[in-house]
């Protein structure tokens, strides 16, 4: 597979995993507008709070995940996608493949 399809399927992925987020997050903050619940004290286990915030913290990785993704098609743009950061080497495809945002060689990740 080449740079700009790893890439692209990567995007592609994060796009679909952010649009489920965002359902959710909006499906639970409509769920609790009408609701007067008392939650934090509920015996039958994890409050609303903590899931809307376990929700907010998925989205803000994704999010995050998506500008990791907008800096590595900058990168394949500038012809620098797929260079190790500490040895400049390239990095090997199948380490792409499995970790399309890797900056690093297997080698040099490893010797962190």
């Amino acid at each position: 597979m080449e740079h700009r399809q790893i890439l692209t399927n990567a995007l592609a992925e994060n796009t679909e995993a952010l649009a489920a987020l965002e359902r959710d997050h909006a499906r639970m903050v409509e769920a609790s507008l009408d609701s007067n619940a008392d939650d934090e004290h509920d015996p039958e286990g994890a409050t609303i709070a903590f899931e809307r915030e376990q929700i907010t913290a998925a989205l803000a990785r994704t999010r995050a995940a998506r500008e990791r993704i907008d800096a590595a098609l900058a990168e394949l743009e500038a012809g620098r996608y797929g260079i190790c950061s500490s040895c400049e080497k390239p990095i090997s495809l199948e380490r792409l493949e499995a970790r399309p945002l890797a900056t690093q060689c297997i080698r040099c990740a490893s010797t962190r």
